[in-house]
């Protein structure tokens, strides 16, 4: 016997049966053809027919549903009941198909929900949990048309923003401060006894206690102490933060200590939590926390991690899942034509610490990433390699964009980065310079865009020196005569607490180095509460910061406490993020920010004062498929019997793929916990349910278009139209 037919035999729970009842006692039609239908087949034949006879005037909603591809302006002609008419049409077309559930280590999901409630009305199984039920009952109210969104108005989503202080607020200022000194005088004991001694950081004989303050706190100021003295047990963590986590908590931490997870949390990140907690800030430093404290979860799947990414997965000389030819197994990656990501040989395969939710998780558990900084120096070869590297964006015909990261790009040292940046900058020259002898419409693609992809800004902000930011200044000055024309940084703020003076400063720095600075947000669950990533990005706008990307958390059950579902990304951009919407009347206005990095700040404040928007939603909600390419354009599809769904996702059709595209096709994605889960956690958190309501009925999404700052410039000549290092 297979084993869906054994859990189809499994009897449903008395809280089971009571929703259920509840289910049909609201929807006698439904009631009645369930009772009436001989077999499951039966049934579902009698839901398509009863939904297309009575809901036959939503032509949109059965447009959109029998559609192949959808667009923007198909998706904003659906109202809520078209969003219900969608999920059960999909959810009959989809009845009985299996999906390897990777969550569950590739277990076969079936979704098949009205045939669970079939069997449950006829026989009391099936198997189907509570959050099934739930689902199922908020999705038959939104067809009846009896639940509504919530759509609060600007001064609803500005009363959540304020429960949300960040790192500037003098208040918040002084506790860190407080935090600091404690942190400190625990450093200065560990460095008296010589337990942590080292060349660069020690006290001569004879210094008083409030000399040996003194100069840790100038030793604050530089970012290698961080690195040094950073945190790698849990004991020491516990102690940093006065003895201040639960049993509980340390019981996991010392699991996952044992489990090989590595611990890397530097000392000024770990004073950004409370231990004295503020009656204004109740939770506010939740989401910076959990990126500190592991989860159970990730505990119990580390060893059994999947990697998520396909086109990740590369050997050299072969195509990627993106069809792209890679010189190197672990320096380059590609998912579109005119990008490419390069990771060096160097600290900046390191972080400033180790995120909870770490999208290369997978690699620690292989042993292909750690915190051993000493061996992350480049070797004599490097430059070598490097210039094998810059062959590549040199001869291949679209890439223009060169995004470097890790790790983190600015874990390297002053030297290494210069060096990198030299290379970069001669690689442009000759590309520009053989472009030359070509005709038009045989002409590659010169490099247009160069980016840094960090979180030091947020982790370790005192490693953006005024050094750092020459070399910067510098490259920018001379790659602008060869043609580049945007300088970015993208950073990583998780939290409005995370924006603090020495933050603030870093950001400075950079801006007045001529780099514009983006921001991409990871939709944790503590970051996904009301007002919370709506805050942050005001708080970024204040310091002249534009937020480029919001993701939803990618991974699996490793990542199930930090998973947000993907209802509640696609609930926050149209309830939350709208009322800083950018209309297109001021896109050539914001088109223009980038041309003056120097004046960001005032720039994005005039233009907040022009429009009456509290923040300029630049970003765009989206998750990264682990497939090729990011987007947010989805259906629900199916919902497991514990109550987790099933979402089909569809390429960003806003974007230039790889031509792979055309032959995949779409995404599966089961996510990790169900909507009801999700509300509990929330709860916990402190929140209000009632606050989400109409979460359960977003079920459809689509990929905004991007804002036009982040345009790639135009060519003043035809491009070529051919790919290079593609094989499909």
């Amino acid at each position: 016997m297979k084993e869906i037919e054994i859990l189809d035999r499994i009897a449903i729970s008395v809280k089971s049966h009571k929703l259920l009842s509840i289910l049909l006692k609201e929807n006698p039609a439904f009631d009645e053809i369930m009772r009436h239908s001989r077999n499951e087949t039966e049934a579902l034949v009698g839901v398509r027919e009863w939904i297309e006879k009575e809901y036959a005037g939503h032509k949109e909603a059965f447009h959109f549903f029998q559609s192949a591809n959808t667009a923007r302006e198909q998706f904003e002609k659906l109202n809520w009941q078209d969003y219900a008419i969608i999920r059960l049409l999909d959810y009959i077309e989809h009845a009985g198909k299996e999906y390897p559930d990777l969550n569950l280590h590739g277990e076969i999901a079936v979704s098949n929900p009205i045939q669970l409630i079939w069997l449950a009305v006829h026989r009391g199984t099936g198997g189907a949990k509570p959050d099934f039920y739930k689902d199922m009952i908020e999705l038959f109210r939104q067809l009846r048309g009896e639940s509504t969104p919530y759509t609060p108005d600007s001064s609803r989503v500005k009363e959540w923003m304020d429960r949300y202080p960040s790192g500037l607020d003098p208040r918040i200022i002084a506790l860190r401060e407080e935090n600091r000194e404690r942190i400190l005088k625990i450093l200065i004991r560990r460095i008296g006894t010589r337990t942590e001694k080292g060349q660069r950081y020690y006290f001569e004989e004879g210094m008083s206690e409030k000399q040996k303050l003194e100069k840790a706190r100038e030793w604050w100021k530089d970012h290698r102490f961080h690195l040094r003295f950073a945190v790698r047990d849990p004991e020491l963590l516990n102690e940093m933060l006065g003895y201040s986590l639960d049993p509980d908590t340390m019981k996991i931490l010392k699991e996952a200590e044992e489990a090989g997870i590595p611990f890397f949390i530097n000392p000024y990140y770990i004073s950004l939590l409370h231990v004295r907690v503020p009656y204004f800030a109740v939770g506010a430093d939740l989401a910076i926390r959990h990126y500190v404290i592991y989860s159970k979860q990730l505990v119990e799947e580390f060893g059994n991690i999947v990697a998520w990414e396909k086109e990740d997965r590369v050997k050299a000389g072969e195509p990627n899942a993106a069809g792209w030819i890679l010189p190197t197994a672990n320096n380059i990656h590609r998912r579109y034509p005119e990008v490419a990501i390069l990771i060096p040989d160097s600290m900046g395969r390191a972080c400033g610490g180790l995120c909870s939710s770490c999208q290369r998780m997978y690699d620690f558990q292989s042993g292909r990433l750690n915190f051993n900084l000493d061996k992350l120096k480049p070797n004599e070869t490097w430059s070598e390699k490097l210039r094998r590297l810059m062959d590549y964006f040199e001869e291949d015909n679209q890439l223009r964009d060169i995004l470097i990261t890790g790790g983190d790009a600015f874990m390297s040292s002053d030297r290494t980065m210069k060096e990198l940046l030299d290379q970069v900058l001669d690689m442009i020259k000759r590309k520009r310079k053989r472009n030359q002898g070509l005709p038009d419409g045989e002409k590659k693609a010169e490099i247009q865009r160069i980016r840094f992809g960090t979180r030091l800004p947020a982790y370790l902000p005192q490693r953006i020196t005024e050094e750092l930011a020459s070399v910067l200044g510098d490259f920018k000055r001379k790659a602008i005569k060869e043609g580049v024309r945007q300088f970015l940084v993208q950073t990583h703020f998780e939290s409005s607490m995370e924006v603090t003076p020495e933050a603030q400063t870093a950001v400075e720095s950079l801006i007045r180095a001529g780099w514009t600075v983006t921001n991409q947000l990871v939709f944790t669950a503590a970051a996904s509460r009301r007002g919370h990533s709506a805050k942050l990005r005001m708080v970024l706008n204040d310091i002249g910061v534009l937020p480029y990307y919001t993701f939803t958390v990618k991974g699996y059950m490793e990542n199930n406490f930090s998973f947000a579902p993907n209802a509640r990304v696609v609930q926050e951009q149209l309830e939350e993020k709208i009322i800083g919407k950018i209309h297109e009347d001021h896109y050539e206005t914001i088109r223009k920010f980038p041309e003056e990095p120097e004046m960001m700040v005032e720039n994005i404040d005039g233009l907040r004062k022009f429009s009456g928007m509290p923040f300029l939603a630049t970003d765009r909600n989206v998750l990264n498929l682990p497939g090729v390419g990011k987007s947010l354009t989805f259906r629900v599809i199916g919902i497991t019997r514990y109550g987790r769904r099933i979402l089909e996702f569809d390429h960003d059709e806003t974007r230039r793929h790889s031509p792979i595209i055309r032959k995949m096709g779409k995404v599966i994605i089961i996510e990790s916990k169900s909507i009801q889960e999700y509300l509990k956690q929330l709860s916990e958190m402190g929140e209000d349910p009632e606050d989400y309501a109409g979460l359960y009925g977003y079920s459809v999404g689509q990929t905004e278009s991007r804002v036009p700052v982040y345009d790639y410039p135009e060519y003043s000549y035809d491009l070529t139209r051919e790919f290079s290092n593609l094989e499909i």
